[in-house]
C-alpha cells in the first residue's frame, strides 16, 4: 500500500463522465484512456470529442480499446479519430465464438485513464451512457474512483507498459512517451491504496488473492457488490470460514439477467452459500455493474474485475484497493443505500421451494460454464 494519495468515490456516469471531462479537458502532455466498450451514444461522442480537442491542442491520446467490447464500432469512427490526431489500437480484434482457440475469451476489460501522470481513473464504468440501458430501466450502478498521489507512479506505468506492448505487436515504432519516466514524487492526501492488475503472464491471481486477503483478515462484516459473481472453490470456502467465525457475509448481486450463462451458473451456487450463513440480496431496480467491496468499513475495493472465471482467470484487469475509513464508510453507505432502495432479499427455504427448475437449468449451466472453460485451456485446478 502506498500513502500519500486522495481518492474520490465516483458513483455512476453522472459523477464519473464529468470528472474525466473535465481532466482531459485540461490535460498539458499525455493522455492514456483504456476502455472494454467505447460506445458512441451520447456520452460516447461526448468523451471521444474530448478527446479529439485534446489531440488537436497537441496532446498526446493513446487509446486503447478491446476488439470484442468495441465490435460493433465503425471504423469510420475509429478513422475519424486518427485523423484528429489521436493514437487508436484495438486489443484482440474480435474472434469468432465458434473458434477453439484460446486466446478467444481473453479480453482486455480495464477501465483506466491517466492524464498527464498526476490525475488517474479506475472503475467499473466503460464509455456509455448510464441511461443506454434495453426498456428504458433505470440508470446501471457502477462506480469509479479519480486518483491523484503516489499511486500515479504505478497508474502511468501500467498504462505505458501494455500500450508500448501493443506497439510492438501492431508493429508501430513511433515514440509515444513524452514525459520523463520518473514523476515528481508528490503527496495530494494522506491515504492508502495500492494498484491491483491482473494479467495472463506475472499478474495472473493477483486480484484473486487480494479479496481472499481480506476475506482472511475481516472481523466483523464482509459487504460485496459484483455484477458477475461466480467464485472458484477457493473463495467460496474463504467466504463459508468467515461466516462460521461470525463474520457477517453479504452478497449484492444482479437480480436482472443480462448474460444469460452467467446468470444461470451463478444461481448453482446460491444453496450453499446460503446454507453456509452467507446473506444474498438481488438488485432489481435496474442493472447492477459494480464490482467493488466494503470489508469492516476500512478496506475498499473498487475496479473492473468481476468475481468470475472471465476476470480472475481470463481478461486484463484494473482495480484499486483503498485503506481508509472515511471512504470506505463513504462506498458502504452507498451500497446499503442501494440495497435498501432496489433489492430483494434470497432466503435459503424460499429458495429450495420455489425454484425446483432454476435450479436444476442453473447447475446444467455452470457444467457448461466449467466446459467452456476447458476449451479455453483452464484446467480444473484452475477453475476451481
Amino acid at each position: 500500500m502506498s500513502g500519500g494519495n486522495h481518492i474520490i468515490l465516483l458513483r455512476d456516469g453522472a459523477e464519473y463522465f464529468p470528472a474525466l471531462e473535465t481532466a482531459i479537458d485540461e490535460a498539458q502532455h499525455e493522455i492514456y484512456l483504456q476502455t472494454y466498450i467505447f460506445e458512441l451514444d451520447h456520452t460516447g461522442i461526448r468523451i471521444a470529442n474530448a478527446l479529439k480537442r485534446a489531440a488537436q491542442r497537441g496532446v498526446l491520446v493513446c487509446l486503447l480499446l478491446d476488439g470484442f467490447g468495441c465490435r460493433t464500432m465503425e471504423k469510420s469512427h475509429l478513422q475519424g479519430m486518427e485523423q484528429a490526431g489521436m493514437q487508436v489500437m484495438i486489443y484482440r480484434p474480435k474472434i469468432s465464438p465458434w473458434t477453439f482457440k484460446r486466446s478467444r475469451l481473453r479480453r482486455m476489460h480495464r477501465k483506466m485513464a491517466v492524464i498527464d501522470g498526476r490525475i488517474g481513473f479506475v472503475g467499473g464504468i466503460n464509455i456509455i451512457d448510464d441511461n443506454n440501458t434495453p426498456d428504458h430501466i433505470p440508470p446501471r450502478v457502477d462506480y469509479a474512483v479519480r486518483v491523484e498521489g503516489m499511486l500515479m507512479q504505478s497508474m502511468r506505468h501500467s498504462v505505458i507498459s501494455l500500450w508500448r506492448k501493443m506497439s510492438w505487436l501492431h508493429l508501430r515504432t513511433k515514440l509515444t512517451n513524452r514525459l520523463p519516466l520518473t514523476l515528481p514524487r508528490e503527496k495530494t492526501g494522506n491515504m492508502h491504496a495500492r494498484l491491483l492488475l491482473r494479467d495472463n503472464v506475472m499478474q495472473r491471481r493477483a486480484i484473486e488473492n487480494a479479496y481472499l486477503e481480506l476475506i482472511h483478515r475481516a472481523q466483523k462484516e464482509i459487504l460485496i457488490a459484483n455484477a458477475y459473481f461466480l467464485p472458484g472453490l477457493r473463495f467460496r470456502h474463504a467466504l463459508r470460514d468467515a461466516a462460521k467465525r461470525g463474520v457477517r457475509v453479504i452478497l449484492l448481486l444482479q437480480g436482472r439477467v443480462e448474460y444469460v450463462l452467467l446468470d444461470y451458473a451463478s444461481h448453482a451456487l446460491y444453496s450453499s452459500l446460503l446454507a453456509d450463513g452467507i446473506e444474498i440480496y438481488e438488485y432489481q431496480r435496474s442493472f447492477m455493474h459494480s464490482k467493488v467491496a466494503v470489508v469492516d468499513g476500512r478496506w475498499a475495493m473498487v475496479g473492473s474485475s468481476n468475481i468470475d472465471p472471465f476476470s480472475l482467470m481470463m481478461s486484463l484487469e484494473a482495480n484499486v484497493l483503498v485503506d481508509d475509513f472515511a471512504f470506505a464508510g463513504n462506498l458502504r453507505e452507498d451500497l446499503w443505500r442501494a440495497m435498501k432502495d432496489g433489492t430483494s432479499k434470497v432466503t435459503l427455504s424460499d429458495w429450495q421451494r420455489q425454484h425446483h427448475f432454476k435450479r436444476l437449468l442453473s447447475w446444467l449451466v455452470y457444467g457448461l460454464v466449467r466446459v467452456m472453460m476447458g476449451f479455453a485451456g483452464y484446467s480444473d485446478k484452475r477453475a476451481e
